[in-house]
């Protein structure tokens, strides 16, 4: 591919991300399924771009806004912005890339010019840009956010913003951490040991895994060691009856069929809950890759599920990984920082409220609920278990450490009543989990 039609390629990623709501890595892998003929190289540079755009997207927005040149932020201005201030591309050069020839973008507008000439030698990062724009984050969340961190925001929020390494869980119902292990290293994997989870290798090259004996077996599983650890602290052992509440696509689900294995075989009863039909479907194939036999599947209602009803107080432990806005998976999918708003948030908590109460009533005396999501913000997550505690007085929180302890072993990396996982902290995606006791 010309650098122009890279561009081209780039500018139609931006737009299929910003005008849908799929993750970009989504997007990204369905645009090279129709596109066979781009090579290793023409991809990497397009990745680069792509992301490295959808990681500074209100600073470049700033930028515009600040040249006065009328121009407002579109796939188009903002990729002109980050050539210019990213790339130093002069704007000559950056008019030869949008040169309007095959496989190339339109060529540039008399005040598209004038943008890239405004920004040509620019720094990024200004001195007069605002807290939330330097450091990419809505507005809306700054009060949150600091009330979290408070001198550690600029940390952690830069953390947020950083390129998230590969972490594979080892498939225990196939094969050992060892196994696993020489066997990536014999295919040209560079992989370490994670530093908190027993199960987890984290790469540190690049390696097409789908491509791999190891990965087709089903000895690994992509899975962030944030994710990892969330499955082992519910404590899911072989004979126990174990609800996955929203088990989505299944991520959590195959770890806790791993930790209830007895010689390569499920013992005990598992179930996958979601509301989706679509999500559990896409269960299938991985559960079958991993050798996860008898994992029993449920399709819920959103409210007022008759089978929720009548297996209350059945399960030894009941794990609701709830949705939430994500904000922890930020390196993964920087584009997801700007798809809430506050409202959205308010109807999230909502939806979190309701969950928190179905799948509690499923938990019998001396089970547990394991409250967990992806988020940072403390309004889905200490004040959410808060609420759920002063609503619910059967049921009481667990000291992490303790249950840290009895699950994974030491202490936990960050101590307190709950588990905060984030990047700048524990080198994980974002999480947060609380394990909850019926009384007895």
């Amino acid at each position: 591919m010309t650098p122009g039609a890279r561009i081209q390629a780039t500018l139609e990623l931006l737009g299929e991300i910003w005008d849908g709501d799929l993750p970009p890595d989504t997007v990204v892998d369905v645009f090279f399924r129709r596109r066979r003929y781009a090579g290793s190289s023409d991809r990497r540079a397009i990745m680069d771009q792509l992301y490295g755009i959808l990681r500074c997207r209100a600073r470049l927005d700033w930028w515009i806004e600040r040249t006065g040149s009328g121009q407002e932020p579109t796939p188009r201005t903002r990729l002109i912005a980050e050539l210019a201030l990213n790339g130093k591309s002069a704007p000559e050069q950056t008019a030869e890339l949008f040169s309007g020839s095959r496989h190339c973008p339109e060529p540039l507008t008399d005040n598209e010019m004038a943008l890239a000439d405004a920004l040509y030698g620019r720094p990024l990062i200004h001195r007069e840009m605002p807290t939330p724009v330097r450091y990419e984050y809505p507005d809306w969340m700054d009060e949150s956010l600091r009330s979290l961190w408070g001198d550690g925001l600029e940390a952690e929020v830069s953390a947020l913003n950083q390129t998230a390494p590969v972490d594979l869980r080892v498939n225990t119902l196939k094969a050992t951490w060892e196994q696993a292990h020489d066997s990536l290293t014999a295919e040209g994997a560079e992989a370490e040991p994670t530093p908190l989870s027993p199960f987890g290798l984290r790469l540190s090259n690049k390696l097409r895994l789908g491509g791999t004996e190891v990965f087709r077996q089903g000895w690994i599983e992509v899975q962030d060691e944030g994710s990892q650890l969330v499955a082992l602290l519910v404590g899911a052992e072989p004979g126990m009856t174990v609800v996955d509440y929203c088990a989505g696509a299944g991520g959590k689900t195959l770890a806790l069929a791993a930790a209830m294995n007895v010689d390569g075989k499920l013992a005990g009863r598992l179930i996958a809950c979601d509301v989706s039909g679509f999500r559990m479907e896409r269960m299938d194939p991985r559960m079958k890759r991993a050798g996860a036999r008898n994992v029993q599947k449920k399709i819920i209602a959103a409210k007022d599920d008759p089978w929720v009803e009548k297996f209350a107080r059945h399960a030894d432990r009941v794990l609701a990984d709830v949705p939430c806005t994500n904000t922890g998976l930020w390196r993964r999918n920087p584009e997801a920082r700007w798809r809430f708003t506050p409202t959205d948030l308010d109807e999230i908590r909502a939806v979190q409220q309701r969950i928190l109460v179905d799948s509690a009533s499923l938990v019998k005396p001396g089970g547990r609920l394991i409250y967990s999501t992806c988020s940072l913000l403390r309004e889905e997550n200490e004040l959410q278990l808060a609420w759920f505690l002063g609503q619910n007085s059967d049921f009481e929180a667990l000291p992490i450490d303790q249950v840290w302890a009895e699950t994974v072993g030491g202490p936990p990396p960050p101590t307190g009543p709950c588990l905060r996982l984030s990047p700048a902290s524990t080198g994980t995606d974002g999480f947060f989990c609380a394990v909850m006791q019926r009384l007895a």
